[in-house]
Formats: C-alpha cells, sequence, structure tokens
C-alpha cells in the first residue's frame, strides 16, 4: 500500500527557519516533521510518495541518509498545482487504496482503525474530520447519521457553517478520485469534493489531538502535546546551578545558571547561559542564549545567538 505526502509548499509562515530548509525537515521535538507522518503509517504502507518542490534536494539528501524502513519517492511539482493537481501529478505510483495528508498535519488519528472503517463502508474516499469552536478558517463537512459526507465548504461565514467539523487533512481515497481531478491547478476541498459527494466520501471523527503545525502559534503547541505524550528526555547534557520546570527535551545542551522549560526543546550544542530564561520554545543546534536573555514562545534556528539581555517573545529567528 501507498501513502502520499503534499509536501510542496515554501513553508512561508515558519520563515526565516525555512529559508535553509524545506518546512517538512523542521525539526518537531525528535525528528523532523514529516517523519511524524511517515512514523505513524499501518505496516502495511511500503511505499511514501512524497510531493515537494521547495529545496527537493535537501529532502533528498535527508532521505539518501536516513533508513525509514519504506520506499520514499519524491516526486517534484514544476509549478504549485493545488491540493488535488499535486495529487493528479503523482497519479502514476498509486494504483489501489492509497492514504493522502497535508503535509502540516500532526494528529492522534489511529490510521489503522480508519482503513478498517473506509474498506468497509467502500466508497471513494475517507475523510478524517477534526471538531472545532470557530470552523470559519477551515474546510467544513455536513454529514448524514451514518457519516456519509454530504456537504463541503471551503472556509464559509460562521452563519453559513453546516456544523463545526473541519477537514483535518488526513484522507484514504480509491484510485478513481483521479477521474475527477481536471489538470492543472485544481483544489481538492473546492472543485473536487463537492463533485464526488454521490461516490461515497465518509468522514472519519477522532478525539485526542489535531494541529496543523505550519505557524509558529501551532508549532510551539504541537511540541507542547508531544512533550505531555512521552518526548520529554534530558540526555547528554552539562547543568550547572540551573533550574528546569516542566517537560522538556533537552538533548546535549549546557545549562549555566539559567531557567530552561516548561515545554522547551534543545538540540546538541546548545548554550544557555547565566541568567537566561528560556520557556515554550524550540532551540536547534548551537544556538547560544547569553546571560540574562529571555525567549518565550519562539522558535530559534541553528547557530543563532540571543544576545546579553535581549528579549524574544513570540518570534522565529535564524
Amino acid at each position: 500500500m501507498k501513502a502520499v505526502i503534499l509536501a510542496g509548499g515554501m513553508g512561508t509562515r515558519l520563515r526565516p527557519i525555512t529559508y535553509a530548509m524545506p518546512k517538512p525537515l523542521v525539526p518537531l521535538v525528535s525528528k523532523p516533521m514529516v517523519m511524524h507522518i511517515i512514523d505513524s503509517l499501518p505496516n502495511e504502507v511500503d511505499t511514501v510518495v512524497l510531493a515537494v518542490s521547495y529545496m527537493k534536494e535537501k529532502l533528498e539528501e535527508y532521505f539518501s541518509s536516513h533508513d525509514c524502513g519504506r520506499k520514499i519517492v519524491l516526486v517534484n511539482e514544476d509549478q504549485p498545482l493545488g491540493t488535488g493537481g499535486a495529487l493528479k501529478n503523482v497519479s502514476s505510483y498509486l494504483d489501489d487504496t492509497f492514504f493522502a495528508f497535508n503535509g502540516d498535519v500532526l494528529c492522534s488519528l489511529d490510521l489503522n482503525d480508519m482503513l478498517k472503517v473506509h474498506r468497509a463502508r467502500g466508497g471513494i474516499g475517507s475523510i478524517a474530520l477534526w471538531d472545532v469552536e470557530d470552523p470559519t478558517a477551515f474546510g467544513v463537512v455536513g454529514t448524514t447519521g451514518d457519516d456519509r459526507i454530504t456537504v463541503f465548504q471551503e472556509k464559509p461565514k460562521r452563519e453559513e457553517a453546516a456544523s463545526n467539523s473541519i477537514n483535518a487533512g488526513v484522507y484514504i481515497f480509491e484510485p478513481e478520485i483521479f477521474s475527477h481531478i481536471g489538470s492543472g491547478v485544481v483544489s481538492l476541498e473546492r472543485e473536487v469534493f463537492p463533485k464526488v459527494l454521490e461516490k461515497g466520501l465518509y468522514a472519519q471523527r477522532f478525539s485526542g489531538y489535531w494541529v496543523d503545525c505550519g505557524t509558529r502559534d501551532n508549532y510551539v503547541k504541537a511540541q507542547r502535546i508531544l512533550l505531555e505524550r512521552g518526548s520529554a528526555l534530558v540526555q547528554g547534557c552539562t547543568i550547572d546551578s540551573s533550574v528546569i520546570k516542566g517537560q522538556n527535551r533537552l538533548i546535549g545542551t549546557q545549562l549555566e545558571g539559567c531557567t530552561v522549560g516548561p515545554y522547551v526543546t534543545t538540540f546538541p550544542g546548545c548554550r544557555i547561559m547565566k541568567g537566561a530564561v528560556v520557556s515554550n520554545s524550540m532551540l536547534m543546534d548551537n544556538v547560544v542564549i547569553e546571560e540574562g536573555a529571555v525567549v518565550k514562545d519562539s522558535l530559534i534556528g541553528p547557530g543563532y545567538v540571543v544576545k546579553r539581555g535581549e528579549k524574544v517573545e513570540s518570534n522565529i529567528l535564524a
């Protein structure tokens, strides 16, 4: 079985970090963002097709040096094609039931269960749904009592929304879906889903957590969720007269009279100096936080130096 990850975006909302690396390779706690999707796949998925465009060579380099336990195929998208167009662009690799993912998604969905239910229903596709308080920024889905999708609205007005259930960006499709995707730039959400409702498009609901990691706010939210669910670790650190609060993942870091946590991830070579305070943030390799500096709710790229006494809040620096 195969899975497709739509990972062609430029990661503009995570700049300047994504000037140096594609968004799928931005680390999220213990591994690159894309690996959270790959590692969650059912065992029967033996091939993962990544629809990419931006910094394809960096992705090739990563996957050539990391064994993911599955065959990885990178398919270039020469120009933006939309979600539907990107899927059609990789259709030659897909001749049976397949998973598809938006590349930003981190969630607790049981993919084995989703596949079992999809096969039992026999429709053209299944879409994972997540309930939110305000659905107006998302694709909103209306269903019948047996979770057959009857309405798909892309970013409706609040008073016109069919429900509070949104498209969570995880799908299972039959190859028949490609006959409903035109050429060029095509949106699954606006152009394809409304046309295939009569073919049997079903909802898969789940509980736990769901995050679109494409923004700084949501990235630090996803980091917090993972740290609360078993990813916390302190390993290979030098800790001198420092306070560590809450759950963190600190790897190969020098802590010199500082306060760290909660919800901080550091990578090897980081140094946090006397009087510095770091919370709810990610420090990539070789970041230095100088004396008295404060870093909160932020992402700091490799080798960056936060100067003495500087205050960094709700920011991305690289």
